[in-house]
């Protein structure tokens, strides 16, 4: 049993169907990443969101239990815009050469990290807790999935599971230095890219020959 397996899963105590309730959903969320930003994980209250997103707090322990599992949710929406991204590229592999298709995902990475501090204080905080954790590491397996089927054609003859690795390997390795990048000097942000693009792209072509 591995460790995801062990520990709860955080998820939203339900979810709106209605046009009405997802409004209402989409600007709880908008506020909590506004709140997460400015106030940092530790400080992060119901009673700010509540306030900023203009609905009861009430209505936030409706969908949450409590902040963990708000921030979870942030998570998974950052991770969905992400695998929108995948997709989009999955209908270009192998047609679209690798170094392309590296480049090009992680401009998309890091431009989202770049224009939206959100998704590092996402991050940060998804690494608090052993809940939060295992719930961060269910959420990015529905992106590593894809991404190890589309490593199938580079990695001759490599197993899925040790794809899977290879597919967190890369996400890994990508979300760490752009968080060494968002945490440094905005114009040195653009050279830590190219440098993580190159470290990268030499790391794939060996995988290719080996």
């Amino acid at each position: 049993m591995t460790q995801t397996e062990k520990t709860e899963i955080l998820v939203p105590r339900r979810r709106p169907a209605q046009a009405r309730s997802r409004a209402r959903f989409d600007r709880i969320l908008s506020a909590a990443r506004e709140v997460l930003v400015e106030t940092g994980f530790e400080s992060f209250t119901f009673d700010e969101v509540s306030r900023r997103a203009e609905v009861p707090i009430g209505t936030l322990y409706q969908f949450f239990a409590n902040k963990y599992v708000l921030i979870c949710e942030l998570d998974r929406q950052d991770t969905a815009e992400n695998l929108a991204e995948l997709s989009r590229f999955s209908d270009r592999v192998p047609a679209l050469q690798w170094p392309d298709f590296l480049n090009e995902f992680i401009d998309h990475l890091a431009s989202m990290w770049q224009k939206d501090p959100s998704r590092r204080a996402v991050w940060h905080a998804v690494q608090s807790t052993p809940a939060t954790r295992a719930t961060a590491a269910a959420t990015e397996r529905e992106m590593l999935e894809p991404l190890a089927e589309m490593l199938r054609p580079l990695a001759h003859g490599m197993p899925y599971e040790q794809r899977m690795e290879l597919s967190g390997f890369l996400v890994h390795s990508v979300v760490s230095m752009l968080n060494y990048a968002a945490s440094g000097e905005p114009e040195n942000f653009d050279t830590i890219v190219a440098e993580v693009k190159r470290m990268l792209l030499a790391y794939l072509f060996a995988v290719a020959t080996t």
